[in-house]
């Protein structure tokens, strides 16, 4: 899984290149952002749009083959549960990882008003905003297989694989569309929405399946995905 995930990063990278050359050699071709244009014109950003759509559906059904358990264990079919835990654990469990995911929540907050104050100044149009989608994008993957600034400074997690937040990545991703009305964007940010109410309900009724003291498949000793490295 590893592997697979450092495969994935080179591919964004490699994807946020393509979009700067696409931007420099046709600048028509961000047309397709705004209002209707998605309708009115192929572009290589519609096959940008189809890998983001495809990647969060993938996070919408249970499936071990492509996605790490992180991104997974919100789903019962990965559930294996755990003898000896108590009540009182996970309820301090789930404090302490609220505690964490409002954090990041604040800073993605202060993010997105910062983008706005970008946008509303013209500092920032649509390109650019699309470029820091890319941008968030490659970071995203960066986050799992090199070093996490989330997880160092405000969640205090283990790893990937414990982590309270790992499916909020498209919603963070998307932000900067909320300021590109049209089709393109608010697609994308919409469904990235619909991933994490899924997230976040399924945290609520079964919050055993995210912590190791409840669920056995999350301690490293049972770890397949590796994706720490270790």
């Amino acid at each position: 899984m590893l592997r697979k995930y450092r495969l994935r990063l080179a591919f964004r990278v490699l994807t946020a290149v393509a979009t700067v050359w696409v931007l420099l050699s046709d600048r028509t071709a961000f047309q397709v952002l705004t209002g209707w244009g998605f309708w009115q014109k192929l572009s290589p950003l519609h096959l940008l749009w189809i890998i983001w759509m495809g990647d969060m559906v993938l996070q919408l059904i249970p499936t071990r083959q492509v996605m790490a358990l992180g991104s997974q264990k919100q789903f019962g079919c990965w559930y294996r549960p755990a003898a000896g835990w108590r009540e009182e654990e996970l309820a301090a469990y789930i404090r302490r990882s609220d505690r964490g995911a409002n954090k990041v929540l604040v800073s993605w907050v202060a993010v997105t008003i910062i983008l706005g104050v970008l946008r509303s100044t013209e500092v920032f149009g649509p390109e650019e905003l699309l470029l820091t989608s890319v941008f968030f994008y490659v970071c995203d993957l960066i986050c799992v297989v090199v070093w996490c600034p989330f997880r160092t400074f405000l969640m205090k997690n283990r790893c990937c694989t414990t982590c309270r937040i790992f499916n909020w990545d498209h919603m963070m991703m998307f932000v900067p569309f909320l300021f590109v009305p049209g089709f393109y964007g608010w697609t994308l940010l919409g469904l990235a929405v619909v991933v994490v109410a899924v997230w976040e309900v399924l945290w609520r009724r079964h919050p055993e399946r995210f912590w190791e003291g409840s669920n056995q498949a999350l301690r490293c000793a049972n770890c397949t995905d590796r994706l720490c490295g270790r």
